[in-house]
């Protein structure tokens, strides 16, 4: 048994480098996660390049998707979690306190005692191993983890994050009814997990907009449900939406695009009177200009999106068990532990004759 773990440690914006540290002891009631994949998403190109969040500068270990089998637990963890060692595990960002008002009544991810995140904590938090781009996970007495069948393909067991966010999002917050119309605004892979979602729930019509330089992601869009896509750069996509519905407009609104402004207001003017928009795309707390008139002349309910909690997950996880959908399709490209910078790279579309989809590190291969 190895006394050290690799791991990869951003130390400022497009500082990656592998650092070694102590393999923690376990003990009753936390255990160690030895990680098959970590997806990598939006947020982590853009944390990456010193958009987002560790605002502090503080050295961490990125990763906030970790999947990987449980090497070392302790006896009341085990009992609390409902897994034991050799099970394999998708592990939630957030780490709760699990005894405060919030958490008691299901509201954990607004939980005021939390102290830890993965893929967002310090390494001077003891015992560094926070995030999912290292071989082994520390789990702390607080995690949230779901059991997921050893069977499933790694790189696509390795979804569970983004399916999850398209399951909250279209289904849960965006409450898609049978028959709605769907615009989902981003083809990312949350904009391609949404159309999957809405498509589930039962959506009558779905929308997807990207970019020119997307093509790749709005084919998958359709041949995964999408009924129409817009090229945001070369089309109007209100009119477009307008054009598609014969002037009723969306019944539902999922705005993900990062850093941009423009979508926001695409959002609000392309639901119907009574609608709903759902808000996910971060913006790096740029100031965005908000048309609340359009918001109260058009009866909106609009949304806030905070990433996804463990119904969602646990939804998510039955999704991909079932095989439903050929998620495979959506898995672009596959990195090693040295190579996380050039993993987030591809996914950011920096990398020349690279098209990614969904890109994530393997850090045992």
């Amino acid at each position: 048994m190895a006394e050290t773990v690799r791991a990869a440690v951003q130390s400022g914006p497009r500082k990656i480098e592998i650092r070694e540290f102590p393999r923690p002891k376990v003990g009753p009631d936390d255990g160690l996660l030895r990680v098959e994949a970590n997806g990598i998403c939006g947020s982590d190109v853009e944390t990456y390049k010193g958009h987002l969040g560790n605002r502090e500068g503080k050295p961490f270990i990125p990763g906030h998707e970790p999947l990987g089998i449980i090497e070392e637990i302790g006896e009341r963890a085990a009992e609390r979690w409902g897994v034991r060692a050799g099970d394999r595990v998708a592990v939630e960002v957030i780490v709760p306190c699990r005894q405060c008002q919030q958490c008691l009544v299901g509201r954990y991810q607004a939980c005021p005692n939390r102290k830890y995140g993965h893929g967002v904590t310090g390494i001077d938090v003891e015992p560094a191993l926070w995030g999912g781009f290292a071989e082994y996970l520390y789990l702390s007495p607080g995690t949230v983890v779901h059991p997921i069948d050893v069977n499933v393909p790694v790189e696509v067991a390795a979804m569970f994050n983004p399916l999850g966010a398209g399951v909250r999002w279209a289904r849960t917050l965006g409450d898609i009814q049978l028959g709605d119309t769907v615009l989902i605004l981003g083809a990312g892979q949350r904009g391609l997990a949404s159309v999957i979602a809405a498509r589930a729930a039962g959506a009558g019509t779905v929308v997807v907009t990207g970019l020119e330089s997307d093509a790749h992601k709005l084919q998958l869009a359709r041949e995964f449900g999408a009924d129409h896509t817009i090229v945001a750069d070369a089309e109007d996509t209100v009119e477009r939406v307008r054009e598609i519905t014969g002037g009723a407009m969306a019944d539902v609104v999922l705005e993900l695009t990062p850093m941009a402004a423009g979508p926001v207001t695409d959002a609000l003017l392309s639901a119907r009177h009574g609608g709903r928009v759902v808000l996910a795309g971060l913006k790096g707390g740029r100031d965005i200009p908000l048309k609340t008139d359009l918001i109260i002349n058009r009866a909106l309910s609009v949304v806030g999106a905070f990433g996804v909690d463990a119904r969602a997950n646990e939804q998510a996880i039955a999704l991909i068990e079932s095989g439903r959908f050929p998620l495979e399709k959506l898995h672009t490209h596959t990195f090693g532990l040295d190579e996380v910078a050039l993993a987030i790279e591809t996914l950011a579309g920096e990398v020349p004759g690279e098209s990614a989809v969904h890109v994530s590190v393997h850090p045992n291969s």
